[in-house]
């Protein structure tokens, strides 16, 4: 591969690398998706060690979750014992897998956390200054409390919209199939 190439795939290995850590996933998790997804062939772990510069353990844990969020998937050859993989290039795929993922996981405990919050700062306080302190919790876990579920009914579209858009298009090309 001549230096341009080169520099330009590790480059969005890099940044895949930093666009994962910014949404919260590990570093290493978007260096192997963007190794993954540069590559016109299948990768093996061992590929993947060489290319994301990443250890073989953080490599089989991270293609797990990969795959787990639908952003990879596996191949297997026969005659060859290793696991290859590439990569999901429907991105709309891509994002309600993570949303799907991150809504289970991490959205139910954070509305948890405020939903039990609220619940704690509605307790009887003893001097005014505790009572006006609890309104001002109330009032701000409240607002976090309609954001969160605003945002969920919000994935709950997305994903709604994502269904019936594949939904549209069965029903379309099943009824010119008929005519």
């Amino acid at each position: 591969m001549n230096t341009t190439l080169s520099h330009a795939r590790q480059n969005f290995i890099q940044g895949m690398s930093r666009i994962s850590h910014f949404w919260g996933f590990p570093r290493a998790m978007g260096a192997i998706f963007g190794a993954i997804y540069l590559s016109p062939e299948a990768l093996s772990l061992d590929e993947l060690v060489e290319q994301a510069a990443v250890s073989k353990g953080a490599i089989s844990t991270n293609v797990r979750q990969l795959e787990r969020l639908g952003m990879v998937h596996k191949h297997i050859r026969i005659g060859d014992r290793k696991d290859y993989y590439t990569a999901e290039t429907d991105f709309w795929k891509i994002i309600k897998g993570i949303l799907r993922e991150r809504e289970k996981n991490e959205f139910n405990a954070a509305l948890r956390t405020v939903d039990e919050s609220l619940a704690l700062s509605q307790s009887e306080n003893s001097t005014p200054e505790e009572a006006e302190l609890a309104a001002f919790y109330k009032t701000r876990l409240e607002a976090m409390q309609r954001f969160f579920h605003n945002l969920d009914n919000l994935v709950a579209t997305v994903m709604a919209l994502d269904e019936l858009r594949q939904t549209t298009i069965q029903r379309l090309f099943s009824n010119t199939s008929d005519q």
